[in-house]
């Protein structure tokens, strides 16, 4: 028996769908619920920096993206207005990561979140992004 999806879970789908660079890094959707996401992905070879650990923008994507699918999922079309991420542990090629949207505060039409970026339990990076959602609605 498949679980028929909310409309704010289905949306996250609709935007990997649409994202030819989160498929590329090899994100999944792992977790949606209304203002919060939890996406994963491995560390390939070709996403190394010269000193052979993911370059800085791996997580970063990771994150912009678990960021970008969890402001959508209030049903409007929501972008990025500012964003920062604190880099705390180097990660290595064939590290599952995930990051997952564990704050959001919906302020009118502007939003906060946080984002933690996880191999395993330990957290690697966090994320800060702040949206600006705007008055067009997703249609599914």
């Amino acid at each position: 028996m498949t679980k028929k999806l909310t409309y704010a879970q289905t949306i996250p789908h609709k935007m990997l769908s649409q994202d030819p660079f989160s498929q590329w890094l090899g994100i999944e959707v792992i977790e949606v619920e209304k203002g919060r996401c939890k996406v994963g992905m491995t560390i390939r070879k070709e996403m190394l920096n010269s000193m052979n650990k993911a370059h800085g923008g791996i997580a970063y994507s990771l994150a912009d993206t678990a960021f970008g699918f969890s402001a959508n999922t209030h049903g409007k079309y929501a972008v990025s207005i500012e964003t920062s991420i604190n880099h705390i542990e180097a990660l290595e090629e064939g590290d599952y990561i995930t990051a997952e949207a564990v704050t959001d505060i919906v302020k009118t039409r502007v939003g906060f979140n946080i984002v933690e970026i996880k191999r395993g339990e330990q957290i690697v990076a966090l994320f800060k992004g702040v949206v600006y959602r705007t008055s067009k609605d997703w249609e599914i």
